[in-house]
């Protein structure tokens, strides 16, 4: 599952976000999260495909460039 990390990984950087405006904006759309929480996630890789599909939604990623 590290690739999905990387992936989300990439898209942050790539729309500029940080974890604190990831936190803040999947809490607006109704995900607690706590931002200790997804830098573990994100550093360990382990997570669901639920919570890839949340956070991209949250940063508002249409596509992914897989290559």
């Amino acid at each position: 599952m590290a690739l999905a990390a990387n992936l989300l990984k990439a898209e942050l950087k790539r729309k500029g976000a940080t974890y604190s405006q990831l936190v803040e904006k999947l809490n607006a759309i109704g995900v607690d999260e706590k931002e200790v929480n997804v830098r573990n996630k994100l550093s360990r890789g382990k997570f669901t495909a639920a919570i890839l599909l949340q956070c991209l939604s949250a940063i508002g990623s249409q596509t992914l460039h897989l290559a």
